[in-house]
């Protein structure tokens, strides 16, 4: 009898073994070679528990046998010219990754993120259904009854339906009103892509590192500050390129240089700076942008001042070779009659603008200076006599051809590898020659690859930093050569 018991209970314990689920294994990278994730703790992930390894390149735990990866595609038509490709998960998630069509790469969602119920192909959906309810609420027709009480008095009737059907607050529920707000512990921003219905509105602050500058990527759901995405120019020109290496070009102080060159986009950067003589090389910052495509040029630039105050205006805008002059206040937008695809709008009261041009570029500006805590950790050597204020930059481009070039322009190239020198503190990039122009619109570097047409210097005009010959200096002036 002992011996058919055995059996029994032996089945039954494997059985209630394997209904217990397992905890992910705990592994770690044992390559002395990658200093960052050496010996860092690390989990299996969901879908293979116990059986994983660590990839160190990537620091990320992957199945071992890995699985068979799925397809992604970016379902963006914004970015149909430039990511219309399919691409494999990677093996850190290879079947929950989503496309994220700004880099074109595809990217693993963070812990608790859903994918968006609705087929992005058809966004209208969402928006467009909760209108049809509205008719429905006018119904309170029961409201005649009420006022027949009062039929001889026909003109005080007439006046009360209008109030009725007043009720369009159900059209304004769809998109609710934007939240500017600022609270103690960061900025609040929302993802506003409507592509993305799980992430669309979420609030969310900005984190520590850039309580005043971020934004959301609706992809991951998360709050991305704006100065660590791909296409960002900051600081001591600190770039990202499209492949997300952060390097640096220091170039020279008070010199033009290319920072991207294609057929239809040209676009050069004023550095302005300071000398250091301990390092050899001339702190640099950006300070103004010379925009070409087709015929026209665009011009920004941030003002010399010595004292900042964010709440005084510093930009300096100008549309072919005239002033562009913005209303104080965010949203406030401008549009060129002889353009109507080329906005810029304000992304903040002051000091921050979104340039835009339909099916080519989007560029976001805002002009910051040196602070005081800036230079003691940096040892910039900043004065009262100027705060030497710059823009930070984020680009994105919508129809790039494969021959692009330029300090940052090469790194969205098709055959692009980065001469960059991995693993040091601050990789710099080299090539100041090859980029270096003679002037803020001209397309003489090296590296051209303007095909637009190139306006006549007569309307070209000095940096934003400089005054006038007439003594008139200031917001919206222009100074002709």
């Amino acid at each position: 009898m002992a011996r058919l018991f055995l059996p029994v209970i032996v089945l039954l314990m494997v059985a209630l073994s394997e209904g217990v689920p397992h905890k992910p294994k705990k592994i770690k990278c044992k390559d002395k070679n990658f200093p960052l994730c050496y010996k860092k703790d690390l989990y299996c992930p969901d879908a293979c528990l116990r059986d994983c390894e660590v990839d160190c390149a990537t620091c990320q735990p992957i199945c071992v046998p890995p699985l068979a990866p799925v397809k992604v595609k970016c379902q963006d038509r914004k970015y149909r010219r430039t990511c219309d490709k399919e691409m494999y998960c990677p093996a850190s998630c290879p079947k929950t990754c989503v496309a994220d069509c700004f880099t074109c790469q595809p990217v693993c969602p963070p812990t608790g993120y859903t994918p968006p119920p609705v087929s992005p192909r058809r966004p209208p959906p969402p928006v467009v259904t909760p209108t049809p309810p509205t008719p429905p609420t006018i119904t309170p027709s029961p409201s005649p009854p009420v006022v027949t009480p009062s039929p001889p008095t026909p003109p005080a009737v007439t006046p009360s339906p209008p109030p009725v059907v007043t009720p369009s607050p159900p059209t304004g529920t769809p998109s609710p009103p934007p939240d500017s707000s600022e609270a103690a512990g960061g900025r609040r921003v929302r993802c506003r892509n409507r592509l993305y219905m799980s992430c669309y509105y979420v609030e969310h602050r900005c984190p520590a590192a850039c309580p005043d500058s971020c934004e959301v990527d609706c992809v991951t759901c998360s709050p991305v500050c704006n100065c660590n995405r791909p296409g960002a120019v900051c600081q001591d020109p600190r770039f990202i390129g499209a492949d997300g290496i952060t390097f640096y070009f220091h170039g020279k102080k008070n010199k033009d240089f290319c920072i991207v060159s294609d057929t239809n986009l040209h676009i050069n950067a004023h550095f302005i700076g300071r000398r250091n003589e301990n390092m050899g090389r001339d702190f640099t910052w950006v300070q103004s942008l010379g925009i070409l495509f087709d015929n026209h040029q665009i011009f920004i630039g941030a003002q010399k001042t010595a004292t900042w105050d964010n709440a005084i205006d510093r930009l300096e805008l100008s549309y072919d070779g005239l002033p562009v002059y913005l209303a104080e206040g965010e949203g406030a937008k401008w549009q060129p009659t002889t353009a109507p695809g080329v906005t810029i709008t304000r992304s903040r009261d002051t000091n921050a603008v979104v340039i835009e041009v339909e099916g080519n570029f989007q560029i976001k500006a805002t002009v910051v200076p040196i602070t005081e805590k800036d230079s003691k950790i940096h040892k910039y050597g900043i004065t009262d006599e100027d705060c030497f204020a710059h823009l930070d930059l984020g680009f994105k481009f919508y129809s790039m051809s494969g021959e692009v070039n330029g300090v940052l322009g090469q790194t969205y190239a098709s055959s692009y590898v980065s001469r960059v020198k991995m693993g040091e503190d601050m990789p710099v990039l080299g090539g100041r020659k090859e980029f270096a122009s003679s002037d803020l619109f001209s397309t003489d570097c090296a590296v051209a690859r303007f095909n637009g047409t190139q306006l006549s210097s007569s309307n070209d005009f000095q940096y934003a930093n400089l005054k006038c010959a007439s003594g008139l200096d200031g917001r919206g002036v222009v100074c002709k050569r």
